[in-house]
């Protein structure tokens, strides 16, 4: 018998699931009303004021004003808001900044607004409510529900509160799910990632755990933990957990190994949620690519991405936007980003509605030779090679290898196997089959014998972990990157000895 949460969680769903359709159906209309609120709202911030917004009346005159920029240009102005001043990007103050590590700028600071804090959080709940809709399954929401995420402890700057998005939303969670809600807080304050994990298993080890949610590097470290402990799979460990929530990370490469560390399949939700805004989620179980969220206070622009560093690269809108092409994402928010480069790079495998997928970040490419491999290729590439073998990967990262000892330059993959390959020689063969196929200049390179097929090196069991930890960013929000066009991952999981 569903209790009550569970039965008027249906009607709730179909509810939010009308007004979703609403708006997706109409989707140029709704970003044509997002874009002129954020232009009518800004107009007599200093940031409104310096790019002339009260002159603006089209998206060709934003386009004419407004460059695209990222956190270090944008930096002048986050400094007068971290220094306590008003009416600077976004009318008053915000009432959070999300503190992210950034790689060239050290600690970013990315504001919250009383106006942006909400989308966050529905989001999130919405991506819940049409999983519901469209299953009719309601069970879950009676069980406990695990949510792996940063702590909740928050400093104070000018006034305004800081600390990690995640930790941030943790103070949101609806009084309806609180009682669910597990670990607890003083488990979620724990700084130190491996001790938390410990402590998170202890208090669920013996609960009835539903829903497990987190970026899928560490719920592996958890699940690990927790089969290790009890000396059972976690589906036997937890009979009726049957949704997994993630983001962050492309799921696909995990996903055998999940399988196998929970003994059976599960329902999974993919959520697209950063520090600068909830950008999508996943509204449907049988189809590709996450809704693009855009009615939630984001007006988007599209930069294909072979043509990003380009002088004057031209932006387009949702309206102009093609399937299958590599676009960076740019954004406007309620949280006082303009024409921002957030750095991700996502294509669209829907046009009705708008739905995208995480191809991999404009930084975060090889080209040392002209192939342009992204990550959405190099993660395809080992899907399509372990399909249908007894492979296991926990998690890997590709480098060029510009002046090997001997021979013609490759592309070095480092993989912790959670099984490895009983041929390596037939793997690498797939691999490459698969990455020939996605990437004609690559193929070109292969063939003019300018580069040599890939080589792949064995990392040890917990290896990226000891890396991450060498570097201070063990758990969290933190992951490794798929590839990287230098070798500083590569060489650093070398000289740390973690290679076998």
């Amino acid at each position: 018998m569903p209790s009550f949460k569970a039965a008027l969680s249906k009607p709730f769903a179909k509810y939010v699931a009308k007004r979703i359709q609403k708006w997706s159906s109409r989707p140029v209309e709704t970003q044509r009303k997002v874009f002129e609120h954020l232009i009518s709202n800004a107009k007599y911030t200093a940031f409104g004021k310096d790019h002339n917004f009260t002159s603006i009346a089209s998206y060709k005159d934003f386009q004419s004003n407004v460059p695209i920029r990222d956190y270090e240009d944008l930096k002048p102005y986050v400094e007068r808001v971290v220094a306590g001043e008003e009416d600077i990007l976004w009318k008053g103050k915000p009432i959070y900044f999300a503190k992210t590590s950034g790689t060239t700028s050290g600690a970013k600071y990315i504001p919250i607004t009383k106006e942006s804090m909400p989308t966050h959080v529905e989001a999130a709940r919405n991506a819940i409510l049409m999983y519901i809709h469209e299953t009719g399954n309601a069970k879950f929401v009676d069980g406990k529900m695990i949510f792996l995420q940063g702590s909740p402890i928050l400093e104070e700057k000018h006034g305004i509160k800081l600390g990690r998005l995640s930790g941030i939303v943790a103070h949101y969670v609806p009084k309806y799910l609180q009682k669910n809600r597990l670990p607890s807080l003083e488990t979620n304050c724990i700084d130190d990632w491996e001790t938390k994990v410990d402590a998170v298993v202890e208090e669920t080890i013996n609960e009835d755990m539903s829903i497990i949610s987190g970026i899928p590097s560490w719920v592996q470290m958890y699940f690990e933990k927790l089969i290790e402990k009890s000396g059972k799979n976690v589906g036997d460990l937890f009979k009726n957990f049957n949704l997994f929530i993630f983001g962050g990370v492309n799921y696909e490469p995990y996903r055998a190994k999940f399988e196998n560390l929970i003994g059976r399949k599960v329902d999974s939700i993919e959520l697209y949620p950063a520090s600068e805004g909830f950008f999508a989620f996943q509204d449907k179980q049988n189809e590709r690519g996450m809704l693009l969220q855009l009615n939630s206070g984001i007006f988007y622009e599209f930069v294909e991405a072979e043509h990003f560093f380009e002088d004057n690269p031209k932006r387009i809108t949702i309206s102009e936007v093609k399937l299958s092409v590599n676009y960076v994402m740019i954004i406007s928010t309620t949280a006082g980003l303009w024409a921002y480069n957030i750095g991700d790079t996502v294509e669209f495998t829907s046009l009705k509605p708008y739905r995208v997928i995480v191809s991999g970040r404009i930084k975060h490419f090889i080209s040392a030779f002209g192939e342009h491999v992204i990550g959405k290729e190099v993660e395809q590439a080992l899907k399509e090679a372990t399909e249908g073998t007894s492979i296991s990967v926990n998690e890997f990262t590709v480098a060029p290898q510009i002046s090997p000892e001997e021979g013609l330059p490759y592309h070095e993959w480092l993989i912790e196997f959670g099984n490895e390959p009983k041929n390596e020689a037939v793997l690498i063969e797939a691999l490459e089959q698969s990455l020939q196929q996605q990437n004609s200049y690559y193929l070109d390179l292969i063939k003019g014998k300018v580069l040599r097929p890939l080589k792949i090196t064995k990392i040890k069991k917990d290896g990226f972990q000891t890396y991450m930890k060498s570097i201070g960013k063990l758990g969290g929000q933190n992951k490794i990157p798929r590839l990287a066009n230098d070798r500083k991952i590569a060489d650093s999981l070398h000289q740390l000895n973690l290679t076998k």
